[in-house]
């Protein structure tokens, strides 16, 4: 009888090993399988589209008809006081927005120009477009195509920091990017 239990364990185990094994080695198989790097580019693609997509919000904005969307992707640049020139951080920044934007060809966008309160109201209105057709002048450089972005300036009327304080100001001489459509 003992023997009888024992052969009937075994029979079990051996069915167990046919139906299991050929189940592991297909496991194994797909472990093993190596991705090509044109599935890697998809892959990453379809993941860095996919951050991009997090990263927008929708936000109602003056004289804009609808909704516009900001990414936290594209950053701002600031500027110097009293001054539409390119910093080396500037560039820096830009050339990042670049890459998204060439990464994403039918993003129009918008960039504004932003001062911080110092100065009459004409005055920062022109400065806040020599500072947001620089960046555009700039983006056109690096390959962006000039027909997908447009410039505007808010001058003084849009602070990012309502304070009186040197570094209030520095924050609000700015040239900020909208998304107008995707």
């Amino acid at each position: 009888m003992m023997r009888r239990k024992n052969g009937v364990w075994v029979v079990l185990l051996a069915i167990l090993l046919l139906v299991c094994l050929p189940a592991c080695q297909y496991e194994l198989a797909k472990k093993k399988r190596t991705v090509t790097p044109e599935e890697e580019q998809t892959l990453r693609e379809v993941e860095e589209r996919k951050v991009f997509e997090e990263s927008l919000s929708a936000k109602r904005y003056p004289g804009i008809e609808g909704e516009v969307l900001e990414s936290t992707m594209l950053k701002d640049i600031n500027f110097a006081f009293d001054r539409y020139d390119l910093t080396d951080e500037a560039r820096r920044v830009l050339t990042e927005n670049a890459k998204i934007l060439l990464a994403y060809p039918d993003l129009v966008i918008q960039i504004e120009g932003h001062c911080d309160e110092r100065g009459s109201n004409e005055y920062n209105l022109a400065l806040g477009e020599r500072r947001s057709v620089s960046a555009k002048l700039y983006l056109i450089r690096l390959g962006v195509k000039g027909n997908r972005l447009s410039t505007i300036s808010y001058g003084e009327e849009m602070p990012l920091d309502t304070g009186e304080t040197e570094e209030a100001y520095a924050k609000n001489r700015r040239c900020h990017f909208v998304i107008l459509s995707r």
